[in-house]
């Protein structure tokens, strides 16, 4: 499998960002989610593919511009389709099925078809599930920086009381993710970025 290199993907950004401001927002927490991938990888010694783990960080959110209007205003209304939004992109320019899966599958703590018939969610009714370990350290990755207005870092007890509205499944989850990976220490990504760790 061919993997898109790190510049071809800032190429890929660059290309489908509407204005520099969302290539600001969207690539830069790109790179601080594959950071602290990149970082757990490092601390918990794993057998993973770490340029799959760094494609998949840099391209996961990448559906995200197709959710901005011609005046470069976000629909946060409909902002869950975005990862089915990214699948589809990716999978438009000719990218394997293993890369396009992280942009559908890193919403949240995955999303069943039953969550997007309960919430009502506008993206077909489907699983939206991490199956590889590669997809499950990417998707546990996101949880610790969020896009907010201003953008933020969240600690484990920050992010485990956000996804709590979403059931308690999801709470133990996260909590079984945050065993198997370990805590990333995000120290330098605040040093680095300067956002508040909420």
């Amino acid at each position: 499998m061919r993997l898109p290199t790190d510049e071809e993907i800032r190429a890929l950004h660059a290309r489908y960002a509407p204005t520099p401001e969302a290539l600001e927002l969207v690539y830069t927490h790109c790179e601080i989610v594959c950071g602290i991938a990149e970082q757990l990888l490092d601390a918990g010694g794993f057998d993973l593919d770490r340029r799959l783990v760094r494609a998949g960080s840099l391209l996961h959110d990448i559906g995200v511009y197709r959710l901005y209007d011609a005046e470069g205003r976000l629909d946060h209304a409909r902002y869950v389709a975005h990862g089915v939004l990214g699948h589809g992109l990716l999978e438009s320019l000719g990218l394997s099925q293993a890369l396009c899966r992280f942009c559908s599958c890193h919403t949240g703590m995955g999303l069943t078809s039953r969550d997007v018939l309960r919430q009502g969610l506008p993206i077909p009714v489907g699983d939206y599930l991490a199956e590889s370990d590669e997809e499950a350290l990417v998707m546990y990755a996101d949880k610790f920086h969020s896009k907010t207005d201003p953008p933020v870092f969240l600690t484990p007890a920050a992010y485990a009381a956000t996804v709590r509205r979403f059931g308690k499944d999801k709470v133990s989850k996260f909590a079984a993710m945050r065993e198997r990976f370990g805590e990333p220490d995000l120290t330098p990504f605040i040093g680095k970025y300067g956002y508040a760790l909420v």
